[in-house]
């Protein structure tokens, strides 16, 4: 019988790659910060997740009131949900599958394609679950810079294609940056043959969307999400558009019952009631172009061109991350990324005005503490 040293304690057992594997950097929940910024917790402003602070459609919480079946498991195949959101997106049931957020179709799709030692192609900086979930298949980063305009650079993509390539990944509109690819340099990246991931999670903020196009491909994956637009960041509801073949090979390897009762009714009225939440989508629109505004007025802070629900800025002033803190400390919080490219920027997400004037107002009395 073979023994074992309990002394080494029981990470000897862990995956090695696993045991210096690094987090993923979550946004704070409010709730930890109970005492330690000036504010109390309820008056927190959260502008670090990107979520829908209009909220979700009254319709939502009406409907899980009445709701009699938690006590079962929902349909596995999901044929309900597929339907409704073959209505919502014009692309048949056959290509869709849904999951528990958007985070789980991207580490569904890298552990169908990706295994030890293969490449994934990255257009940094961008979404940080691309790079997280590839590192947790084995996988190996090939990451592509994008320009000064955070444009991909489409020739560089090609350059960067190898034997070992099996998926590229581009978020369009991007996160963190807010930028759009336009169709032509996507398609251009589809005909390497190659499967290709477009993230569109802003989509409805964007109106831009190659969806349509995913049944004339083979190789062509297009991922959205409820959490955003649609306010259901909470309750966890993601799906892509797929090729059959892929929906086939995903729906396998899915784990049972992915989506939860609670959210098929949250996303089955949220798309009854689209009207209401692109209404709040459009007011999310113009308040993102009239924050940018404000924001450039401080003169020392670059808002970026955004076609999301956020807004990328240069700190021209001081440190970004002094910049993060302070904000933090009156209650607002705001996204900072300690990596390259984006370590003198915040990424702000549109709130409602009160919650912009507020932000603003912060900003300046931080502006004139820099000053002197």
């Amino acid at each position: 019988m073979i023994t074992h040293d309990s002394s080494a304690g029981i990470e000897r057992f862990i995956r090695p790659d696993l045991v210096i594997f690094g987090a993923y950097g979550a946004s704070t929940s409010p709730e930890t910060l109970k005492g330690k910024v000036e504010v109390p917790v309820e008056k927190i402003i959260k502008l670090d997740a990107n979520e829908n602070l209009y909220g979700f459609s009254p319709r939502v919480s009406q409907a899980l009131a009445a709701c009699p079946n938690f006590n079962v498991y929902p349909d596995n195949t999901q044929t309900g949900l597929r339907k409704l959101l073959e209505g919502y997106t014009g692309v048949d049931a056959r290509h869709i599958m849904a999951g528990s957020g958007g985070s789980q179709i991207i580490d569904l799709v890298l552990r169908l394609f990706v295994g030890t030692g293969d490449e994934m192609i990255n257009c940094v900086p961008t979404f940080g679950l691309f790079d997280f979930f590839t590192k947790l298949c084995g996988g190996t980063l090939v990451e592509v810079p994008r320009d000064e305009n955070f444009a991909v650079n489409v020739s560089a993509v090609k350059a960067a294609i190898s034997e070992k390539t099996k998926i590229i990944f581009l978020a369009n509109p991007n996160n963190p940056t807010g930028t759009i690819m336009p169709q032509a340099d996507i398609l251009e990246i589809v005909d390497t043959g190659l499967p290709v991931v477009v993230d569109e999670a802003y989509y409805e903020f964007s109106g831009q969307t190659v969806a349509p196009l995913v049944p004339q491909y083979q190789n062509l994956m297009v991922f959205r999400t409820l959490s955003k637009w649609a306010g259901l960041a909470g309750l966890r509801i993601g799906y892509g558009l797929f090729p059959p073949k892929i929906t086939d090979y995903l729906m396998r390897i899915k784990a049972p019952y992915s989506v939860n009762v609670a959210a098929l009714v949250a996303a089955q009225e949220s798309v009854k009631d689209r009207n209401y939440l692109m209404s709040t989508v459009k007011a999310t629109i113009a308040e993102r172009e009239r924050l940018s505004r404000e924001l450039e007025k401080l003169g020392w802070l670059k808002p970026f061109p955004s076609e999301a629900n956020f807004i990328l800025c240069l700190v021209l002033k001081g440190e970004a991350r002094e910049l993060h803190q302070r904000l933090r400390n009156k209650g607002i919080l705001v996204r900072y990324y300690d990596q390259p490219r984006l370590r003198d920027c915040i990424r702000i997400s549109v709130g409602r005005p009160e919650h912009s004037d507020a932000l603003i107002k912060a900003l300046r009395e931080i502006g004139e503490q820099i000053s002197h």
